[in-house]
């Protein structure tokens, strides 16, 4: 029987190596806001449990098991997201936490009615895709703004960690979909000045870090 600790564990191994291709127990000090002695701990029950594995200077992995859970966790989070976002109305840079408080706790038959009710949404309102049913995940771009120099890109998702950010990309007109064009950047550090339909917007470095894109084809 695992916790609500355990799983937000395992969804966050499971985020930072997607993220980055490798997990140590800094990485997810960081994550998770913890000691590292606290992470210690729990890797070493998760290691119990035979959900993870780590091994000084190799970092975290997590078991087939342990990925089977993270998945169906994250499943239950962004699906609850979505719903949240479409059916109740709520705005996408409040539904992150609440969703964190209910996804330990819907059962299968409420996520499958959800997805159904909700026509089988592959992505969460801030553009993550939704792991599928039989435990797939599908792709997505790990490539920012930031990495950018110039072009036409599309928006594919936005990190949900920081409701102030997304509301000020909501403002900028930055959401999942929306296609944009990269113009110039300022020199010594400045802004991204991005196109955004008929408006021109100005992307702080770090916001344009928050922001994943793909290179429209022309």
């Amino acid at each position: 029987m695992t916790s609500p600790s355990i799983e937000d564990y395992l969804k966050a191994i499971f985020k930072v190596q997607q993220d980055s291709g490798h997990v140590s127990t800094q990485d997810l000090s960081l994550k998770l806001g913890v000691s590292p002695s606290a992470i210690s701990k729990m890797l070493h029950r998760l290691a119990e449990l035979k959900l993870a594995s780590h091994t000084p200077y190799h970092g975290v992995v997590l078991t087939s098991n342990g990925t089977a859970m993270a998945l169906e966790i994250i499943r239950h989070h962004r699906l609850l997201e979505r719903y949240l976002v479409q059916a109740l109305g709520y705005e996408w840079d409040t539904v992150h936490d609440e969703a964190e408080r209910l996804e330990h706790h819907i059962s299968e038959e409420f996520e499958d009615r959800i997805d159904v009710l909700l026509g089988y949404p592959t992505t969460c309102p801030h553009g993550d895709p939704i792991p599928k049913r039989d435990g797939t995940m599908p792709s997505t771009s790990h490539t920012t703004l930031a990495q950018q120099s110039s072009g036409s890109l599309t928006i594919t998702r936005v990190d949900d960690g920081d409701s102030a950010l997304l509301r000020h990309f909501k403002e900028l007109g930055l959401l999942p979909g929306t296609s944009i064009h990269l113009e110039e950047i300022e020199p010594f550090g400045g802004a991204y000045v991005v196109r955004v339909g008929d408006r021109q917007v100005r992307v702080a470095p770090g916001a344009a870090s928050q922001i994943y894109v793909l290179t429209e084809v022309i």
